[in-house]
């Protein structure tokens, strides 16, 4: 089964909402956004590879990886975690290295709906402008291509369990 990402970009709004169902239980999606480990399996397109710098996943943790494409180039992000995480919800900073103070917070809410779960992401940026800057640069390109990689992800671990 294919899931398809509904991202909601408002005009206006310094927000953007994304929202997408998968088929695994909510503490198995928790785990792939807590465990860096998975994290790094998932997050963003694949024509890069991750490599987490630090991840601690509770209040006050902070949370840093690069991704670096074919030819070498880095990318780097980083954030801190507000309040423990836990199955219901993800509260956390994000920061793109390439643009240092443009800061935005990420709400991740998973919801156990008949053994699959639906997340719904939050991103609210300090402004509207800031918030356009982040979907022109391929934001949802990452965004689609990274769940499609968790989709699989989870059905690796749901075989496993």
């Amino acid at each position: 089964m294919t899931d398809t990402t509904e991202i909601t970009v408002e005009p206006g709004s310094s927000q953007v909402r994304m929202t997408r169902e998968f088929d695994a239980p909510r503490e198995l999606v928790f785990r792939a956004h807590t465990d860096p480990d998975l994290f790094a399996q998932w997050v963003g397109p694949r024509r890069l590879t991750t490599t987490i710098r630090r991840f601690e996943a509770r209040d006050g943790g902070v949370w840093s990886y690069v991704a670096t494409d074919r030819d070498g180039t880095e990318y780097g992000f980083h954030g801190v975690f507000h309040g423990d995480p836990t199955p219901d919800r993800i509260v956390q900073t994000f920061e793109w290295e390439g643009a240092p103070g443009h800061v935005s917070l990420g709400i991740v809410e998973l919801t156990e709906v008949d053994g699959r779960t639906r997340l719904t992401s939050t991103s609210v940026f300090s402004s509207v402008e800031d918030r356009d800057a982040m979907v022109e640069s391929g934001m949802e390109y990452g965004v689609r291509e990274g769940n499609e990689r968790l989709d699989e992800l989870l059905a690796g671990l749901r075989s496993h369990a």
